[in-house]
């Protein structure tokens, strides 16, 4: 494992330019690093130039702040896709914009041709940004009583076949010591170790010059949720059941707290 002492000079010139995530990390990070250690897979390493897709696995509340300061860490400004409502908050969504957050509205409320508040609209944004945003493919937190990825969505890898941005899976074990699946408590002590495997960006060759419809993307999509298991099989030390949970198998709703 490498840890995060070795990977704080890596910075891209995204990174180097001021802005308000400067003032952020100035204000978070010293408090979240007496909370949280991380430790990195010597492979983890993300493109310091060019637009890319990161796609974590997800089971805790707090795993938004935990996966951005990964990448801060990493040399990369951590940008996601927000509800384009958040955007109106008076002061948040003032934050949201001067960090390059990117509003997208919920699907069929966006007009047709639109280009910002819809995905192909956000990933011009991205590749216009020569940035890199944080998608979640499981869309919420894992219903996995194991916290194992369950079923994914298929958003992460759509956006990546239309705008050819690549998409990296990743793994992070240890926020669950920090703050448990739909916990309402933070634990910062004693200080918890965060460990992060970051793969290759995965191999869409295959899908190239095809069309792009649901069986395609789900098919594309279980490769992605392959990758972000195996790569947390590594930090875990151990292997995934063999079928992946499915919460319309155990009659649970894919959204919200259950």
């Amino acid at each position: 494992m490498i840890d995060t002492v070795k990977l704080r000079f890596r910075s891209s010139a995204e990174k180097r330019r001021p802005s308000m995530f400067w003032i952020l990390a100035g204000l978070i990070l010293p408090i979240w690093s007496l909370m949280v250690r991380y430790r990195y897979t010597p492979q983890s390493k993300l493109p310091q130039t060019g637009p890319f897709i990161v796609a974590p696995n997800h089971y805790s509340e707090i795993d938004p702040i935990a996966v951005g300061a990964a990448v801060w860490h990493l040399g990369r400004l951590p940008r996601f896709m927000a509800k384009a409502s958040l955007f109106k908050v008076p002061v948040f969504g003032s934050l949201l914009r001067s960090t390059g957050q990117i509003p997208v509205d919920r699907v069929g409320a966006v007009r047709p041709g639109a280009e910002t508040g819809n995905p192909i609209g956000a990933a011009a944004e991205v590749i216009a940004n020569d940035a890199g945003v944080i998608v979640y493919p499981e869309g919420t937190l894992t219903r996995d009583p194991e916290l194992w990825p369950m079923r994914g969505k298929t958003g992460a890898i759509r956006l990546a076949l239309e705008s050819g941005i690549p998409v990296i899976p990743v793994a992070h074990w240890g926020t669950q010591e920090l703050m448990p699946r739909y916990g309402k408590r933070i634990h910062p002590f004693p200080r918890k170790t965060i460990h992060v495997s970051v793969g290759e960006p995965l191999d869409l060759s295959k899908y190239a010059g095809k069309h792009i419809d649901q069986r395609t993307v789900t098919a594309a999509t279980t490769e992605l949720m392959d990758a972000i298991t195996a790569l947390l099989e590594e930090l875990r030390g151990e292997k995934a059941p063999a079928e992946r949970w499915d919460p319309s198998k155990h009659q649970q709703s894919e959204t919200g707290r259950f």
